[in-house]
């Protein structure tokens, strides 16, 4: 129950929604039982129309509706005649039905306006949390069921909440009104009928009582899927490079047949409640049927055949609200277990949090301090110990061999990790004591793969920078020398690149990340292997874009390519997550250390 109410509370404010409901509702009900109950009038209209005294109004008055509407229905005789007490009951009932679906349609209305209200609460949370957690999450999580949860699981619990609360009040008082008009017809039969609905939910609650575990397993198995599939588009190149398709087919579609025989052992528990329950009420009316007719043709009865005709029809509608209620658990089953799943997604709290007394950085105006700078994965240690400075408007080159921790050192300045131990300063303040998105607001990322979206090239170059004109676009893209190109492309800077970029050349994309980076102006650049995946011409064009970008400005890169560090003011050669060099580029050349054997495989290699 803590998990549905917390669902529920996604609803609020919920009583804008549950007044006009239950009032609506209520109606419904009201004159959904009355175009049952009319029946006794409708048939001692037409066949019960003798002559003789009336009978007299009932004592109980509307505690025995049908006796009251028998009562009602003989002075419309005694008043316009066979015929017109017949018109007078049809336009009664006609009206009544009326009634009851104009105020069944506005409480399903009312209802599905919950249910989006609903949903549009649950996913704007669940999206806003996972944007909030840090950059560390993402690499233990798949993507897919990420977005299985903010996708499926948040459309499974809406429809949950939602049937729920209509389980939960609107079925309840529909079969409390059947109810009370079959005591008000005949207590006895009613003590004797009223049995098959607890036996009925005995039976149901044993079928659906394994639904919420194959539920929770069966939403985890769709996040599979949607990760398989994922990857399979994204890696769709390298899949049939490698001939790898058969073997991606077979993956996915292990993944699905193992979901879909999940599914079809939740259908088959499911499907069992409607046809159990419906069997036995059709049996508990067959049932009364043999024992009510009985005592009528022995006169043992006091219930006349239109009392006892409305009496069936009654009773056999009583099944459908205890039908709905028991039919009700598979879905609310489903809807927990999903909702778990969604709520452990709002619930995971970002480990990098703004402390208390964050403070804003209004600009960069020093240098960036590592002191005793150590950080460790779980499964190893990655940088020990680093001490280093970082001046203002000066450019530092991280070199050295593949899991050295060059990127790790770079993830440290902007906060997208956190040290284990030591400090990183910027101007003298520790990066935690810093608001993030103040300080995210000084760096400028451009990364060896280049992220971009779906959009046009406007909107990429602009992205994070919604004010930026036309003009202030095309500086950028001209600083990056992208303006060229995208002027060639058939709507120029209002073109669509595509998934991620796919209508665009390496090089194209890496000048259009370069020029969002120009756009936004940042005294600190991070650039990780900008030009590493480039071919000569691409990269010539890209490092010229970079040299403009790092005008003036505190860069950190990394880089493999001679031509992007040579001309560096700093160089760290980082080996097994230490500072082993440090320098500029003649006096590391001159030490004759590691730095040189680098150099000189690279430009070995190059020849």
């Amino acid at each position: 129950m803590k998990t549905y109410f917390r669902l529920l509370s996604f609803a609020q404010p919920i009583a804008k929604f549950a007044v006009p409901y239950i009032i609506c509702t209520l109606l419904g009900v009201v004159f959904n039982t009355l175009n049952l109950a009319l029946l006794a009038p409708l048939l001692n209209t037409l066949f019960l129309n003798q002559g003789g005294a009336p009978d007299p109004r009932p004592e109980n008055g509307w505690l025995d509706p049908t006796g009251m509407l028998n009562y009602y229905a003989q002075q419309a005789n005694l008043t316009f005649g066979p015929h017109g007490a017949l018109q007078v009951v049809c336009a009664v009932i006609v009206g009544s039905v009326l009634l009851s679906n104009i105020f069944k349609y506005f409480s399903q209305r009312i209802m599905e306006n919950l249910r989006i209200h609903t949903l549009l609460n649950l996913r704007k949370q669940v999206f806003d949390n996972v944007m909030d957690l840090h950059v560390g999450y993402f690499s233990n999580q798949r993507k897919g069921d990420i977005i299985s949860k903010i996708a499926s699981d948040v459309g499974v619990v809406q429809f949950s909440v939602t049937s729920t609360l209509q389980v939960v009040f609107k079925e309840p008082m529909q079969l409390l009104a059947y109810v009370f008009m079959l005591f008000a017809t005949s207590a006895k039969l009613t003590f004797f009928a009223i049995l098959v609905i607890p036996v009925s939910a005995f039976l149901i609650s044993k079928i659906v009582k394994r639904l919420k575990q194959q539920a929770a397993l069966a939403q985890h198995y769709f996040g599979l899927m949607i990760s398989y599939l994922d990857e399979a588009l994204t890696g769709i190149k390298i899949i049939k490079a490698f001939n790898a398709t058969e073997a991606i087919k077979d993956k996915f579609h292990s993944e699905n047949i193992r979901y879909s025989d999940l599914g079809r052992k939740m259908a088959k528990r499911q499907q069992l409640s409607s046809p159990v329950s419906e069997f036995l009420g059709v049996t508990m009316v067959a049932i009364i049927v043999l024992y009510g007719g009985s005592i009528i043709l022995d006169n043992n009865s006091d219930l006349d055949v239109s009392k006892f005709v409305t009496y069936i029809g009654i009773f056999s509608q009583v099944m459908r609200p205890a039908k709905a209620l028991t039919e009700s658990f598979s879905t609310i089953h489903a809807g927990i277990a999903a909702g778990e799943r969604v709520l452990d997604l709002i619930d995971e709290k970002p480990e990098i949090q703004d402390s208390p007394n964050a403070v804003d950085m209004k600009d960069f105006k020093e240098s960036i301090r590592l002191e005793n700078v150590s950080f460790s994965y779980p499964s190893r240690p990655v940088l020990k110990n680093i001490n280093v400075t970082i001046p203002k408007g000066k450019t530092v080159a991280l070199v050295g061999p593949s899991g050295g921790g060059k990127s790790t050192f770079m993830d440290l300045l902007p906060r997208f990790i956190d040290t284990a131990e030591g400090q990183v300063l910027i101007d003298g303040t520790d990066v935690r004591q810093i608001k993030q998105e103040s300080l995210w607001s000084m760096f400028g990322l451009v990364n060896q793969e280049s992220m971009l979206f779906n959009d046009s090239i406007f909107q990429n170059i602009a992205f994070g920078s919604p004010d930026a004109t036309l003009e202030q676009v095309q500086a950028a893209a001209r600083i990056a020398n992208a303006h060229e190109f995208i002027m060639e492309t058939e709507e120029g800077y209002y073109s669509n690149i595509g998934d991620r970029g796919m209508k665009l050349s390496g090089g194209q994309k890496q000048r259009i990340c370069i020029a969002r980076a120009v756009l936004k102006n940042p005294p600190i650049m991070l650039l990780d292997e900008a030009t590493s995946a480039l071919d000569t011409e691409s990269e010539k064009l890209v490092q010229e874009a970079l040299n403009n970008l790092m005008k003036n400005r505190t860069s950190l890169v990394i880089a493999h390519r001679l031509s992007t560090i040579q001309s560096a003011d700093i160089i760290l050669v980082l080996e097994e997550g230490k500072i082993i060099e440090q320098g500029n580029h003649a006096e590391l050349i001159a030490r004759d250390g590691l730095y040189k054997r680098l150099i000189d495989m690279q430009q070995f290699t190059d020849v």
